[in-house]
C-alpha cells in the first residue's frame, strides 16, 4: 500500500483545477462496453479506480488507452470471460458491470464487489430491478449469476424501495437495450446520473428524466459513439479542496467546478463565516486566518442535500470552529473511521450512536502516524496533516489515490510539503 508523507503548517495559495468526477467515471467505463464502436472520454481522473477498471476491461478483450486525461475504449472485440477477482474486490463500483454485461449479452457473472468499508451497502435494489426486467438472479458464495431467457430483457415499471445511486445507474445500463419501455421511479438525482444518461443518449439511447424522480427509458437495438464525452467535474474533489482552502489557504481559486452541484456544501461554508466568491465555473476562497469560524450542524442526505462523501473532508475545518459542530450521517451511519485517527492527532472529536459525530474546537493538531480506512476518511487525514504541526504519515493511502486525481502534484503547486510513496500512479 502507498503512503503519504506530509510536513504540515504551510499556508497554501494559488489555484487548483478539479478533475473529472470519480463517481461518473466508474459508471461510464463499464457503460462503454454497451457501445458497438470505440468510445472516447476526456477529463478522466488519474486515479487507481480507473487503472482497476482497465484491468477488468482487458480481461474481456476490451482494449483501452489512457493518457493526459483522455481514455479510449474499444469494445468491438469484446468476449465473455471471468472478471479478475482482485480488481473486482478492490472496487465496489465494479458492480456496474452487472448492468452493462446484462445489457450487452443478456447475462452476467460478477464476484460480489469490494471497495470502501463504510457500512452495509446492499445490492437488493439492483437485483430487484434486474428481475423486473425479466432476468433470473442467483447468488452463490460471493458470486452473482444473472441470466435472461431467449426473449431477452423486457422493459418494465420499477419502483425503488429506497433511493440508490448505484441501482439507478445499473438498471439504466441494463434497460437501455431492453425491448420496450422501462420506467424507473424513486430514483437518485445525482449529477453523475445525468452524466451517464447524457453519454448514453449521445450514442443513440432514449433516456428521459435523468435528474428527476422518474426516468423513462425506451430500449434501442444499438449504441454508437461519434464524439468524445467530457466527464463532469468532481463535486466531491471540489468540496475537499474548498474545505482545505478555508482551513489553510491564503487565497485559493478552485477551478473547473459546477457551482450548482456544490450548493449544499458551499452554503455550509458560508454559514461558518467563509466569504466565498462564486463565479460561473470557479470559486475563490479568501484567507480567513485569524477570523472566527462558527460551529454548524450538518445532516447528510441524497442530492441535492449535503453529500455523505463530504462529511469527512469538512471535518478538519470544523475542528477550527469556535464551538462544537455536529455531523449526522443518515446515509452511512458507520462512516466514522476517520474519528479515531483524528483523535491520534489531537482532535477533540467523538462518534455517538446513530451516525452522529461531535467535533469541538481543536486549535493544535500534531503530526502522527495514521491510517486511511477509505477514500474520504483519507481525505480528512490529508487536510488534518496539512493543518498539523510536524510530520504526518498516512498509511494505506491507496484508498485516497482511488479517488483523488494527481493529489501530490495539485497540493505541491499550492505550497504543501507532501509526498506520495510506493504508488504506481506517481
Amino acid at each position: 500500500m502507498a503512503k503519504i508523507l506530509i510536513n504540515g503548517g504551510n499556508r497554501l495559495s494559488g489555484e487548483v483545477t478539479i478533475g473529472g468526477a470519480k463517481n461518473s467515471t466508474v459508471a461510464l467505463i463499464p457503460a462503454a462496453i454497451l457501445a458497438d464502436t470505440p468510445v472516447r472520454f476526456d477529463s478522466v481522473p488519474s486515479i487507481l479506480d480507473v487503472a482497476n477498471l482497465q484491468l477488468i476491461l482487458k480481461s474481456m478483450n476490451v482494449s483501452s488507452h489512457f493518457q493526459n486525461g483522455e481514455l479510449e475504449i474499444d469494445p468491438t472485440q469484446i468476449k465473455e470471460a471471468p472478471l479478475p477477482k482482485n480488481a473486482i474486490k478492490s472496487l465496489r463500483a465494479s458492480y456496474y458491470f452487472m448492468g452493462a454485461l446484462l445489457g450487452k449479452f443478456g447475462r452476467a457473472t460478477v464476484t460480489f464487489p469490494g471497495g470502501d468499508n463504510i457500512g452495509p451497502r446492499p445490492i437488493d435494489q439492483h437485483i430487484k430491478g434486474f428481475k423486473a426486467l425479466g432476468a433470473s438472479v442467483i447468488e452463490d458464495n460471493d458470486v452473482i449469476f444473472i441470466n435472461t431467457s431467449e426473449e431477452g430483457l423486457k422493459g418494465a415499471p420499477i419502483f425503488f424501495d429506497r433511493v440508490s445511486v448505484g441501482a439507478t445507474m445499473n438498471i439504466m445500463m441494463a434497460a437501455v437495450k431492453a425491448k420496450g419501455v422501462t420506467t424507473l421511479e424513486n430514483v437518485a438525482k445525482e449529477p453523475e446520473i445525468i452524466d451517464l444518461a447524457t453519454f448514453l443518449n449521445n450514442m443513440g439511447a432514449s433516456i428521459r428524466g435523468a435528474g428527476t424522480d422518474t426516468i423513462r427509458i425506451t430500449g434501442v437495438p444499438t449504441l454508437r459513439s461519434s464524439s468524445i464525452h467530457t466527464i463532469i467535474p468532481d463535486r466531491i474533489e471540489a468540496g475537499t479542496y474548498l474545505s482545505l482552502a478555508a482551513a489553510m489557504g491564503d487565497g485559493i481559486t478552485i477551478k473547473n467546478v459546477i457551482p450548482e452541484h456544490l450548493e449544499s456544501f458551499t452554503s455550509k461554508l458560508i454559514e461558518m463565516g467563509v466569504k466565498l466568491s462564486i463565479n460561473e465555473d470557479e470559486i475563490f476562497v479568501p484567507s480567513i486566518q485569524g477570523k472566527e469560524l462558527k460551529p454548524i450542524i450538518i445532516t447528510t442526505s441524497p442530492f441535492p442535500g449535503f453529500a455523505t462523501d463530504l462529511q469527512q473532508p469538512i471535518t478538519p475545518l470544523l475542528l477550527l470552529a469556535n464551538g462544537t459542530s455536529t455531523v449526522i450521517d443518515t446515509i452511512y451511519p458507520q462512516r466514522i473511521r476517520h474519528v479515531v485517527e483524528l483523535r491520534r492527532m489531537g482532535a477533540d472529536i467523538t462518534s455517538l450512536e446513530g451516525g452522529i459525530i461531535q467535533i469541538s474546537q481543536s486549535p493544535r493538531l500534531i503530526g502522527s502516524d495514521v491510517k486511511a480506512a477509505e477514500i474520504r476518511a483519507g481525505a480528512a487525514l490529508v487536510i488534518a496533516g496539512l493543518i498539523a504541526g510536524g510530520q504526518t504519515i498516512i498509511d494505506d493511502a491507496d484508498h485516497i489515490l482511488r479517488g483523488y486525481d494527481l493529489i501530490q502534484q495539485k497540493l505541491t503547486a499550492l505550497g504543501a510539503d507532501i509526498k506520495v510513496i510506493d504508488s504506481e500512479l506517481i
